[in-house]
């Protein structure tokens, strides 16, 4: 009896699946980080009237918003965070995005003084100079 002879006309070639599953997770991540981005400024928080200021500019800087409520809580990130862990946060992000990042303050109109002031010192700290306020514009 003979053995039947096999050949082999196969070419070899690239498996694709794994690539497909690391973009399929690529876009899972983006999705979900963008959705998280878009929630943190969502935060109700009743911000204070302004009768000046300046809307965003065109290419904005790479930012980083921290909220402070009524209470004198703070979130970055949508994250709680204690009050010294604020500056090695922010010495992190700007070794991150860079000498241009932003940092955006949004306390309610009820936080005082006193709560908003030990976030901005943690900004001047970690070297930070581009510290804007966000607030509602009043309309004439």
């Amino acid at each position: 009896m003979r053995n039947p002879v096999i050949h082999r006309s196969r070419r070899a070639g690239f498996n694709m699946t794994p690539m497909i599953d690391v973009v399929f997770l690529l876009i899972i991540f983006f999705l979900v980080s963008s959705h998280l981005a878009r929630q943190e400024l969502r935060l109700e928080l009743p911000l204070p009237v302004a009768q000046s200021g300046e809307d965003d500019p065109a290419v904005p800087a790479p930012r980083v918003t921290i909220n402070v409520d009524a209470e004198g809580n703070v979130t970055v990130g949508g994250r709680a965070v204690a009050m010294h862990e604020i500056g090695e946060q922010l010495v992190t992000a700007r070794r991150e995005l860079g000498d241009t990042m932003e940092v955006r303050i949004r306390g309610s109109r009820l936080t005082e003084y006193g709560a908003v002031e030990p976030v901005m010192l943690a900004c001047t700290r970690a070297g930070i100079w581009n510290v804007s306020y966000a607030v509602w514009r009043q309309e004439h």
